[in-house]
């Protein structure tokens, strides 16, 4: 299958499903009360996907470098959650990264668990390689939840902003259960605006 096939298809099954009322999970803001004063890590990004539609507009030039753009969404996901849930104990991932290191063959690379693949809603329960893998790690933490930015998908709104779309999930590394799922969405004249949209949607400072 060609590569463009390829991207249309992901961008389709990450915006075009739960954008509907009546399909994917509803926009639900994250926990912060469940989780306060807790150890929460909050893994790496490892999937940003634009639709091909639309990734030739400039406003998009700086999601060229794959790794740059990833370091980036990171640190974007990792303000809004220290600013507006300061009460969760937010491990995000370059100290995560780090602790990985020390640990060389207990714990795997934080970016190559493969946790990208909770971007499906039909999963309940983590896998049971990528639970091992987060099992590993919280111990480390001295924690046991998760939080995971699985992916975020990039388009243009009806009236031509840009649209972010993120899929976002919190899990129990030790029972494997996955607690929360939500699926916001924000606009914005620029992609960070727009994930920052996005996370703020998830994020009130009332709640």
């Amino acid at each position: 299958m060609p590569r463009p096939t390829l991207l249309t298809t992901a961008v389709a099954l990450l915006l075009a499903g739960p954008l509907s009322a009546q399909q994917g999970p509803p926009v639900l803001p994250v926990p912060t009360q469940s989780f306060g004063g807790q150890e929460v890590a909050v893994m790496p990004i490892t999937m940003v996907v634009v639709d091909p539609t639309v990734e030739a507009d400039t406003v998009f030039n700086g999601l060229r470098d794959r790794r740059a753009t990833l370091t980036w969404a990171d640190s974007i996901v990792g303000d809004a959650l220290s600013n507006r849930a300061p009460e969760v104990k937010w491990v995000l991932p370059p100290r995560l990264r780090k602790l990985a290191r020390r640990a060389p063959g207990l714990v795997d690379d934080p970016d190559q668990m493969g946790q990208a693949m909770l971007r499906s809603p039909r999963l309940r329960e983590l896998p049971d390689q990528l639970q091992t893998s987060l099992r590993n790690l919280m111990a480390l933490v001295n924690g046991r939840i998760v939080f995971v930015p699985a992916a975020v998908g990039y388009s243009k709104d009806p009236d031509g902003r840009v649209q972010a779309q993120l899929s976002l999930v919190a899990a129990d590394a030790r029972s494997g259960r996955i607690l929360w799922r939500s699926v916001p969405t924000g606009a914005g004249p620029t992609p960070g605006a727009a994930l920052g949209a996005a996370l703020a949607s998830v994020l009130p400072l009332d709640q």
